[in-house]
């Protein structure tokens, strides 16, 4: 089979039919540029959604369900492998070309995640019904808050994932220039990373005792922070670092009906941490064992799956391509922020329906990206154009 490099397109290369299964040809993945990939985050969302609200079903599912839908707090890793994917793939080392262009690059991230996330903050502190015992603004509003364990479930708790998110941003275009040189040299900054955060947690608390926990305990600095969950943005590099390389595609392509080895994987995979739990509301993960399944070898299935969902044509690709499902996966942001906390619990304070207001939060989450997120995200990225 023969590969075509092609330096300026959005993708770097062609892949053609090949035994097995069809995939898609270079015009398709320019034109949907990983439509698939943005309706998965719809389902994400909907996995977040469903895990944070599975207290209201306990004693109405079986045993072994609970259990499962207990470890669908995965969807957060989904976010984390995808966004090591889409930023590796398109950004590699650039931003570190020029002091400016990693300027810009930071500045783009921060319009991605902070103009909603403080709207929607500010209208939580502005609401003093709701937020009178908070006093942590400067925290909150830098995302800072989610380093200490104390503060971790306050204001709107599930932002915690964006202090992760942001902390990748500053730190991926070096990851970029670490993974094209040696994927070992990326992994080694990775494990001195998480050895620097667990010995600074460790360190204050033998200083002072870390009453408010900051990076302390290391259960919570693994699966709260950046240096704990960075494995998950790796695989995600190392996806897109497979796809810009003739070697890396002959590998892949070693990979026979990936969508449906990586569905079944990611499923088998639940299974294997849930295993673990104590009881059927708490996590796997809160055991080393599940935890190891959760960062070493679950990002390597969703991997698989989204190779697949880029370069197969199934009913699965099909379906998350579709418009409805692409509306959804631009909406997820919105709806993740909105789906708990502040946003949620003033609107059930109105209105509460049988679902858990699931539809309804899709909706007010659409309207959202389409009126505020959207508008202000294209108005910063043009502002951040004009630097010169």
């Amino acid at each position: 089979m023969k590969y075509f490099l092609h330096k300026k397109s959005f993708v770097s290369f062609a892949v053609k039919k090949i035994k097995n299964f069809y995939c898609y040809p270079l015009e398709t993945l320019q034109k949907n540029r990983f439509d698939a990939l943005t309706g998965m985050r719809a389902i994400a969302a909907i996995m977040v959604f469903v895990y944070h609200n599975r207290k209201y079903w306990r004693n109405d599912l079986p045993f072994e369900v609970m259990r499962f839908i207990s470890e669908w707090h995965i969807g957060v890793t989904v976010f984390f492998v995808l966004s090591g994917f889409l930023l590796a793939f398109r950004y590699e080392e650039k931003p570190l070309e020029s002091g400016k262009s990693y300027v810009k690059y930071i500045l783009l991230r921060i319009a991605r995640i902070f103009p909603l996330y403080w709207i929607l903050l500010s209208c939580y502190f502005l609401d003093t019904a709701y937020s009178k015992d908070v006093k942590t603004y400067f925290l909150q509003y830098s995302l800072l808050y989610s380093l200490f364990e104390e503060y971790s479930v306050s204001g709107i708790v599930q932002a915690w994932s964006l202090t992760v998110e942001f902390f990748f941003y500053l730190l991926s275009p070096l990851l970029f220039l670490l993974l094209k040189k040696n994927w070992k040299y990326c992994i080694l900054f990775l494990i001195g990373f998480f050895f620097l955060g667990w010995g600074i947690g460790y360190g204050l608390h033998e200083f002072n005792g870390n009453p408010k926990g900051f990076l302390y305990p290391l259960k919570f600095m693994v699966g709260s922070t950046f240096f704990g969950r960075s494995l998950e943005f790796f695989f995600g590099m190392l996806l897109a670092y497979l796809m810009k390389k003739e070697k890396g595609i002959e590998f892949l392509n070693k990979i026979k009906k990936p969508t449906f080895w990586g569905g079944i994987s990611i499923i088998l995979l639940i299974f294997a941490i849930r295993f673990f739990a104590r009881n059927n509301f708490v996590h796997g993960v809160e055991r080393w064992e599940g935890r190891l399944i959760h960062e070493l070898v679950l990002p390597i299935a969703i991997i698989i799956f989204f190779w697949g969902l880029m370069t197969e044509k199934t009913w699965i690709s099909k379906i998350l391509s579709t418009k409805f499902f692409i509306l959804l996966g631009n909406a997820s942001f919105a709806f993740y922020l909105i789906h708990l906390s502040y946003f949620n619990m003033k609107l059930k304070s109105y209105v509460y329906l049988p679902d858990r207001n699931f539809v309804l939060l899709w909706i007010c989450s659409i309207i959202i990206y389409l009126l505020i997120e959207k508008p202000l995200y294209e108005f910063c990225r043009k502002l951040i154009a004009r630097i010169k």
